[in-house]
Parts: C-alpha cells; sequence; structure tokens
C-alpha cells in the first residue's frame, strides 16, 4: 500500500485500530489492481504457456517434457518480483485439474462434478427463494445445456413479482429434465487455432438460442451453448428477426471465438441476404454493424450427429412445414407516382412467418405502368435473394398481370422490354404464379409505395428503404477492367485545422 493510502484502509477491534500494509482483496479496485499486475509480470507467456485470473494460475504444456522448462520460467518471473506461492494451493504434474470452477482435461471443459451432483440432489423447490437458489446453481452450469433458456422459463415466470408460488407439474417436469442433463454433460472441446467453427441458430416463441460446434474425423463436438429469453418487445419480434438477435447473442457472449475463428452460420433463414444489405433499417443495421468486424460465412444447415446437438435444434426449432414451406413465398407489389417522383412497395411473406417489406424509391422519371414494371421486377429480384424456389406474386395493375399472362398485347417498346426481363426472370423458379389483387386488398404495398410506414398487427417488421438509380432495362456500358472506379474529387485550398500557423 502507498504510505499516503494505508490509514484509508483503517478498521476497527476489540483489541484496537489497525491499517493495512499490503493491498487487500477487500478494496474494491483490488481485484482489476492485481490483475493489472499479473498481466505486466507475465505478458510474455500469458497465452502460451500460463492462464491467470486473479490468483488463480495455470501453467499448461502439450508434452510432458516441456513442463519442467515452463514452470521454471514462471518461477524466475515470480523471484524476480519478489511474488510467493503457497505449496498447499499448488499442484504440479497432473493431466487434469480445477480451474475457474471447471474441470479442464485433454478432452476439452468438463462441468464440475461436485456443482452437478448438489444440483440433481437439490430438493423440490417449496419457495420463490428456493427457486432462485436453484437458478443460481443452474447458472454456473449453462454454458454445458443447450436451450436453457427454454427450459427455465417456467421457473424463471414463478419469480415474478405478481406470481403466486405454485409448483406444477410443468415445472416438475423441467426440474427432472435439467438433473438428467446436468447428470451427464457434454465435454465442451477446445478449438484449434484458425480452425473454422460452426454456429447453429434455433428459435422458439419466447427464447433463442446458439450452439458453436467444430468438426473433427470423430464428429461433431459441442464449444459453447447459449442462449436468451425473450422480453418485452422481443417477444413481438418476427421469426427473421429472432433469428438475427440469437446471432447476435451468441456473437457478444462468445467474441473471443468469433473474433480468432472463421464463424459458419448454419441457418434455412435468410440472414445473409438482410444483414447484409447496406439499406437496412432499423435494428437489423445495428445489428449488421456489430457483426461487421467478424469473419462470417453462411450456408444452409446440415445434419446433425451429435446428439446433444441434435436434441438442440429438434426441441428448439419449430416443427418443418411440409412441402418447402419454407421455400415457397408469396409477394405483393404495388407502384406510387407523384410530381416528386416515383415508388414502389414490395412484402415478401413465406409459410414460417418469415416477412420482409421494402420500400423502393425511382430517382428516375418514370411513367405509371413502367413503374408498375419495377415494383414487379424489385419483387422478383428480392424473392430469388431470399432463396425463393416457388412464388406467388399479386399485383393491382391489371396491365401488367394481363401482359405478362400473355393475355393482352404490348406494343409499346419500353414496356415490351420489361416484358422480356420479367418473362426472363419468373423462368428461373421452379414454379410461378401471377394474379390480380383489388387495390383494396393490396393496402400494405400500396403505403410501402408511398414510402410511409406500416406492419401487421402483432409484429414488428423492418423496413428496407432502397433508391433505384436507373431503369432496369437500360444496358450497362461493359468494364474494361475489373478494378472498381472511385470517384477522386479535387480540395479547394483553404484554411482548416490542419493548417499549420
Amino acid at each position: 500500500m502507498a504510505e499516503s493510502d494505508k490509514q484509508k484502509t483503517a478498521f476497527m477491534t476489540d483489541s484496537g485500530n489497525y491499517y493495512y500494509n499490503v493491498m487487500p482483496f477487500g478494496l474494491k479496485n483490488a481485484g482489476a489492481t492485481y490483475q493489472r499486475m499479473m498481466n505486466k509480470v507475465f505478458r510474455t507467456e500469458i497465452g502460451d504457456m500460463l492462464e491467470v485470473y486473479m490468483d488463480d494460475m495455470i501453467v499448461k504444456s502439450k508434452e510432458e517434457v516441456d513442463h519442467t522448462t515452463h514452470l521454471r520460467k514462471i518461477f524466475e518471473k515470480a523471484r524476480q518480483c519478489k511474488m510467493r506461492f503457497n505449496p498447499e494451493k499448488c499442484t504440479f504434474g497432473v493431466r487434469a485439474g480445477k480451474f475457474l470452477g471447471f474441470y479442464l482435461t485433454e478432452r476439452g471443459i468438463e462441468a464440475n462434478p461436485d456443482k452437478c451432483r448438489a444440483f440433481t440432489e437439490f430438493p423440490t423447490p417449496d419457495s420463490k427463494k428456493s427457486i432462485q437458489s436453484l437458478n443460481g446453481m443452474f447458472t454456473s452450469l449453462s454454458r454445458f445445456v443447450a436451450k436453457y433458456a427454454q427450459h427455465t422459463l417456467p421457473l424463471f415466470k414463478l419469480l415474478r413479482k405478481e406470481a403466486v408460488f405454485e409448483w406444477t407439474e410443468e415445472c416438475e417436469q423441467v426440474l427432472q429434465h435439467l438433473k438428467k442433463a446436468l447428470s451427464e454433460p457434454p465435454v465442451l472441446s477446445r478449438p484449434e487455432v484458425k480452425e473454422v467453427l460452426y454456429l447453429y441458430l434455433a428459435v422458439s416463441s419466447e427464447a433463442v438460442s446458439a450452439a458453436l460446434v467444430r468438426e473433427t474425423t470423430e464428429g461433431q463436438k459441442p464449444v459453447y451453448f447459449t442462449s436468451k429469453a425473450l422480453q418485452g418487445p422481443e417477444l413481438r419480434y418476427q421469426q427473421i428477426e429472432k433469428v438475427a438477435i440469437a446471432f447476435v447473442t451468441a456473437a457478444r457472449r462468445l467474441r473471443q471465438y468469433f473474433l480468432a475463428h472463421t464463424i459458419v452460420v448454419r441457418t434455412d433463414q435468410p440472414i445473409k441476404t438482410l444483414l447484409g444489405r447496406p439499406d437496412m433499417a432499423g435494428r437489423m443495421l445495428k445489428w449488421s454493424l456489430e457483426l461487421f468486424e467478424f469473419d462470417v460465412r453462411y450456408e444452409g444447415r446440415k445434419a446433425l450427429k451429435a446428439q446433444a446437438l441434435a436434441d438442440f435444434v429438434a426441441e428448439m426449432t419449430p416443427p418443418a412445414l411440409p412441402n418447402s414451406e419454407a421455400d415457397k413465398w408469396t409477394i405483393f407489389v404495388d407502384r406510387a407516382s407523384s410530381s416528386t417522383g416515383a415508388g414502389a412497395g414490395i412484402i415478401l411473406e413465406n409459410g414460417t412467418g418469415t416477412t420482409i417489406e421494402v420500400s423502393l424509391a425511382l430517382s428516375f422519371p418514370t411513367s405509371n405502368n413502367q413503374a408498375e414494371y419495377e415494383a414487379f421486377l424489385a419483387g422478383l429480384r428480392l424473392a430469388k435473394d431470399v432463396g425463393a424456389k416457388e412464388i406467388k406474386i399479386f399485383t393491382d395493375s391489371q396491365l401488367v398481370v394481363s401482359q405478362v399472362l400473355g393475355e393482352y398485347q404490348t406494343k409499346n417498346d419500353n414496356l415490351q422490354e420489361y416484358l422480356r426481363l420479367v418473362q426472363e426472370k419468373i423462368a428461373r423458379f421452379h414454379s410461378a404464379e401471377v394474379r390480380h389483387v383489388p387495390r383494396g386488398d393490396n393496402t400494405r404495398a400500396d403505403v410501402l409505395s408511398k414510402l410511409a410506414s406500416t406492419k401487421k398487427k402483432g409484429g414488428n417488421k423492418s423496413v428496407i428503404q432502397e433508391i433505384l438509380p436507373r431503369p432496369s432495362i437500360e444496358k450497362q456500358a461493359p468494364s474494361t477492367s475489373s478494378t472498381m472506379v472511385v470517384d477522386i474529387n479535387s480540395i479547394k485550398d483553404g484554411t482548416s485545422w490542419m493548417t499549420n500557423y
């Protein structure tokens, strides 16, 4: 302790008043100060042969012949700084040991058997206080249990102020399920340097969950399980937003893994298309920017072989809809024209409850019929982006529907180009159905086309706003080079904050 600060640590006893000569751990900033000192002393060893958290240290070696050398190096550093170790608290030459409440072994990170035993032997709660104790015990082991938040929802609901304690059959089933899960907890595997890790996402009505896994020659091995109970407005998110928040929650909690490894997200939801759009609005834009710093790739979900992971997906994901309903999309399009410009509104919906709304501004002169075709084409492009295979597209333009179906002739040269482009894009889907809908049944798309906001009852929507710079049928000049051309603008001379005085 600094001489000027020693008296600030004074305390009273029956035999007199005393103060500390050395820093005690009871001080508010003692932990941070001690950790900072340990990081400074062992800055070259931490991460390589040593891990330090406060007064817990572990010297690790891949080969037994190197362990003595590593220990000698650590002792020399400690002797230089006049640090001492308590031999009664030291263990040497072991292949497994307890560190920060977990067991570290050659296989990976294992749950503490004492904590698991205490949980499995916990009696049936008879009050809110006992449920708080139960939840506290389970929270420390939540990384070993998939669907943690989903399973504990009935228990957390009993802790609400307005809730009357009543231990129901559902609560008993949850408790027995958790006890069974912790009777044989999985071993969390340690990833290798630069290894590609895989993230599986799953959602339910009140919780979201993620599983980070690695794939080895021995099969799939879990690295970490995360979950989050949805609260307040989050409960009203549409499914695609719940998938996104599951992804963001995993990235926040597992930041060290996301920074050190390439993460492959395996999901059947079109979050790559939505999070990758630079014109995304609202919370989706915020999440997209937050995930931008990580090396993330996306691919469709594949079969899970590990039993713990299979249970994770089976219990957290809504049952698959028949006939690939996720690939069937319904599209509503409409246009609006005024003296200030034209716009288009597009709404995409599929059988899984995913809804995407787009407001598209046309920044070029256009006729009413041309705007209708632009809205139609924008809907087809967006459907292709989200991986739709079968589509039904509705518009209130009788002219466009009749020309696409071949009922009307197209005499205008400009509209002929649009019709050719529409037929070309429709041919890329497995099946496509075009229908006319009365304007009164197309209100939401009509409102979006006027750059206003609307939402369906019972859910929040992320509205994408775009600007289309030129007509879709306009031919683009072929590029002579693969190099991107960037505008270079001159800066006028003048004084500024960079000018030397």
